[in-house]
C-alpha cells in the first residue's frame, strides 16, 4: 500500500446532480474528473438503472452541463460545451447556452437549440416551451438576429467593452461569477421553435430559485426587486402562468431562502427572518395554502440548519435540490453535529431521519419510496447510494482504488470541555507510519464560515499531510453549524470566544499526545480559517509557521471591497465603519501584525471577491515591513474556491506551497 500523493485527487471522481427520472426506475447523474494536461474538469452524463442495478456512462465528451429528464422517462434534456465553435465564441466573449437530447437507449447527443444567454435553471413546460432563469443585462446583445455587418460591428463593440467596467450598485461583483452590476437572473418562457425569449420577470428583479407545480400552470419562486443597493432579504412569488398574475405569499422577507410545491393544495418555502441570530440564524419551513391563504411555520422547534456544511476538499458541480416533497412529506439535508442527515417532515411538522446513515449526505433524490444518494462514510470518497426496505447500498465504486491503494489516516475523535456545560467536538491524525516513540511536528486547521463544521469524512490535504509524517488535529468551536443557534452565534465577539475554544483544545491535545512536537507546530486555514489564522499569529507565538489561505485582515476594507462585506460585516460584528470603526479594527488581526513574530505563508486568488486579495496583501505588507518572513503566492484567473474546485494545475500548487513550508519551518 502507497502513500496517498499530493495529486491524486486528480484521479478521484466527483459526483454531483442525481436526479431521478419521472418513472423512478433509473436516474443520472454528472460525474466529474481532472485533466491536468488542459487544466479543467471533464464532466460526463451517468445512468443508473434501479432494476438492473446497473451503471452506464451516456456520454463522453467531458464538457456537459446541468441536465433534465423529459416525461416519457426516456429522454434526457441537457447543457453541453462539446462543439468547439461554443467553446470559441465563449473566449471570445460571446455568451450562449446550448442544449442537447439524449436517449438512454443509445445513440449519439442530437442538438436541439442554443438560448443567446447563460441560462442558470431550466425546466420543460411541454414539447415546445422552455422555463429559465438566465442572466440579463441591459446592454446585453442577440447576436442572432444580426446581419454580418451588425455581428462584425456588435463584436467589435464587445471587444472595446472589455476594457471598461462602469459600476453603479452594490454588489458589483460576486465571488466565482465576475462583473454583476446591473445583472439579473431572471424568469422567462423561451419558445424552442421561434427562438422567442419571453421575459416573465422584469430587468431589476433578481430570482434566486423557481418550482413548477405537476400541471405545469403555476409557478412559484423567490426574489427581490432593487437597484443601487441588493437588500440580501427575499420574498417569495406566485405567478398564473396563463394569466401571468403575480402575487407575493410570504408575509416576512427571509434570506437564503426557497420554494416548491407540496402537492396541488400548499406551497412550501424556507428562509431566515434573521430577526434573532442575524445571517447566521437557522432557517425555518413555511407553509402556504392556496386555498385560504393562509400560513403555518411547519417546523418552529427546528434549531439546525438546511443543507450540508460539513467540510470536505472532495466535491465539485452543481448540487441537486436541497429539498424535495414526495407524497406528503418534505425531504431536506440538515446538519446535526458533525453530520448531514436525511431529514423527512410530514404536513403535521413531525420530523425524523428516515435514512440511517452513519457518514454526510451532499445529495440525494426520492422518488416513489426509492431514494438515491451521493455521501461520503469513513474514509471513502463520495459514491452513489440507494435506499430501499431500510437497507442501504453502495451503488458506485469509482474512488475504491483509494482505499484498497492507498495508505489512509482515521481520524480519532476527541472531545474537549470548556465549561461545565460546553464542549468542543474535534478530531486527530495521527501519522501514517505512526511510532508511539517518536515525535511529529503538528498541523492545526481551522475550517472557514465560520458557520460550518469538520466531521469524520474524507479531506484529501489532511490526508496528504498525515501521510507526510505530520499530525493533523482540528476542531469545531463556537461559531460552527450542527448545534443550534446559541452555539453559532459568535456577533461581535470574533476572536475571542472562538480563538479560547481552539487554544483551548490545542492545549488538550498537546497534553493527550506526547508524540507532538510543541515546539514544531505550525497552524492555516481558510476564510474564516485565514482570519483566525491571521489572529492567532498576532496574539500567539506558540506556532512555528502559519499558512493564512484567503484571509481576512481587516474589517474596514472587507467592508467597502467585498461581495457579501457591506452586509456580512455589520452583521458579525453589529457595527459598520462609521458608527464603530473602533470596534471594526479591534477584531482586525492587521491591527496585531506588530506583534507577530510566525513566518507566514499567504494564499490568495485574484478573483476572490469573498475575501479580496488586499485582505492578504495587507497582512504580508505588514509582516515584510516588521521584518518577518512572509511569502504570498498570487493565484490568477482563481476565485474564493480554489482548495476545492479550482483548476486542477492550481489545486496542485497551492498544496505544494502549503506543505514546503510547513516542512521548511516545522
Amino acid at each position: 500500500m502507497e502513500k496517498l500523493q499530493l495529486d491524486d485527487f486528480t484521479n478521484y471522481r466527483f459526483l454531483s446532480g442525481i436526479q431521478s427520472a419521472p418513472d423512478g426506475k433509473k436516474a443520472a447523474f454528472l460525474v466529474y474528473e481532472a485533466d491536468v494536461e488542459e487544466n479543467r474538469y471533464k464532466v460526463n452524463l451517468w445512468l443508473y438503472r434501479w432494476k438492473r442495478n446497473q451503471l452506464s456512462s451516456l456520454t463522453q465528451s467531458g464538457r456537459e452541463g446541468p441536465f433534465l429528464w423529459k416525461e416519457d422517462s426516456e429522454h434526457i434534456l441537457f447543457t453541453s460545451m462539446r462543439n468547439p465553435d461554443d467553446q470559441a465564441a465563449r473566449k471570445a466573449g460571446i455568451i450562449r447556452t446550448t442544449f442537447y437530447e439524449i436517449s438512454i437507449t443509445g445513440g449519439e447527443a442530437i442538438k436541439q437549440f442554443e438560448i443567446p444567454m447563460e441560462v442558470t435553471g431550466f425546466d420543460l413546460l411541454d414539447d415546445k416551451r422552455l422555463l429559465i432563469t438566465a442572466v440579463d443585462h441591459p446592454e446585453r446583445m442577440d447576436l442572432a438576429d444580426m446581419n454580418e455587418t451588425a455581428k462584425s460591428q456588435a463584436l467589435k463593440k464587445l471587444e472595446q467593452e472589455r476594457d471598461f467596467e462602469v459600476l453603479d450598485e452594490i454588489p458589483f461583483w460576486m465571488n466565482g461569477k465576475g462583473f454583476t452590476n446591473k445583472k439579473r437572473n431572471r424568469l422567462y418562457m423561451y419558445h424552442i421553435d421561434s427562438g422567442y425569449l419571453d421575459a416573465l420577470t422584469h430587468e431589476t428583479f433578481q430570482v434566486s430559485s423557481f418550482e413548477l407545480d405537476e400541471q405545469k400552470k403555476q409557478l412559484v419562486y423567490s426574489g427581490i426587486d432593487f437597484q443601487g443597493r441588493y437588500p440580501i432579504q427575499e420574498h417569495v412569488w406566485l405567478m398564473d402562468l396563463g394569466t401571468r398574475s403575480v402575487k407575493q405569499i410570504s408575509t416576512e422577507p427571509f434570506f437564503s431562502s426557497g420554494a416548491g410545491f407540496a402537492g396541488d393544495l400548499k406551497v412550501y418555502y424556507y428562509g431566515k427572518d434573521m430577526q434573532d441570530y442575524g445571517l447566521n440564524q437557522n432557517p425555518k419551513f413555511y407553509l402556504y395554502d392556496l386555498k385560504d391563504q393562509s400560513i403555518q411555520c411547519l417546523t418552529p422547534e427546528w434549531d439546525n440548519s438546511i443543507g450540508n456544511s460539513v467540510g470536505s476538499d472532495c466535491r465539485l458541480g452543481k448540487p441537486s435540490p436541497t429539498v424535495q416533497y414526495e407524497e406528503g412529506n418534505l425531504y431536506f439535508l440538515g446538519t446535526v453535529g458533525h453530520r448531514c442527515v436525511l431529514h423527512r417532515v410530514d404536513m403535521d411538522g413531525t420530523i425524523e431521519q428516515p435514512l440511517p446513515y452513519p457518514g454526510s449526505i451532499d445529495q440525494f433524490s426520492v422518488c416513489k419510496e426509492r431514494i438515491l444518494f451521493i455521501g461520503f462514510q469513513d474514509n471513502k470518497l463520495q459514491e452513489l447510494h440507494r435506499f430501499r426496505d431500510e437497507e442501504v447500498f453502495v451503488v458506485t465504486r469509482f474512488n475504491e482504488w483509494v482505499q484498497k491503494d492507498r495508505h489512509l489516516v482515521k481520524p480519532e475523535k476527541m472531545e474537549v470541555s470548556i465549561t461545565d456545560s460546553l464542549h468542543l467536538e474535534g478530531w486527530i491524525m495521527k501519522p501514517a507510519d505512526f511510532d508511539p516513540g517518536n515525535q511529529y511536528p503538528a498541523i492545526l486547521n481551522i475550517h472557514g464560515g465560520p458557520k460550518t463544521v469538520y466531521g469524520e469524512i474524507f479531506y484529501h490535504e489532511m490526508q496528504y499531510w498525515a501521510n507526510e509524517g505530520f499530525v493533523v488535529f482540528y476542531c469545531n468551536p463556537r461559531g460552527s453549524d450542527g448545534r443550534g443557534n446559541e452555539f453559532a452565534d459568535i456577533r461581535g465577539r470574533y476572536g475571542y470566544e472562538d480563538y479560547h475554544d481552539i487554544m483551548t483544545f490545542t492545549d488538550r491535545v498537546i497534553e493527550q499526545c506526547p508524540f507532538i512536537d510543541r515546539n514544531r507546530m505550525g497552524v492555516t486555514g481558510g476564510s474564516y480559517g485565514g482570519f483566525m489564522t491571521n489572529w492567532i499569529i498576532g496574539h500567539t507565538q506558540r506556532f512555528r509557521a502559519a499558512v493564512s489561505q484567503r484571509s481576512i485582515s481587516n474589517w474596514i476594507s472587507k467592508f467597502a471591497t467585498t461581495d457579501i462585506g457591506y452586509f456580512f460585516v455589520p452583521d458579525q460584528h453589529l457595527t459598520n465603519p462609521w458608527d464603530g470603526v473602533d470596534k471594526l479594527w479591534e477584531h482586525s488581526p492587521l491591527k496585531y501584525a506588530d506583534k507577530v513574530q510566525t513566518p507566514t505563508l499567504f494564499i490568495h486568488s485574484e478573483e476572490d471577491y469573498r475575501c479580496w486579495i488586499p485582505e492578504g496583501v495587507q497582512m504580508f505588507t505588514a509582516l515584510r515591513y516588521f521584518g518577518i518572513e512572509s511569502r504570498l503566492c498570487w493565484f490568477r484567473g482563481e476565485n474564493h474556491e480554489l482548495s476545492r474546485g479550482g483548476r486542477p494545475r492550481s489545486r496542485i500548487r497551492r498544496l505544494e506551497e502549503i506543505t514546503r513550508w510547513f516542512k521548511l519551518h516545522l
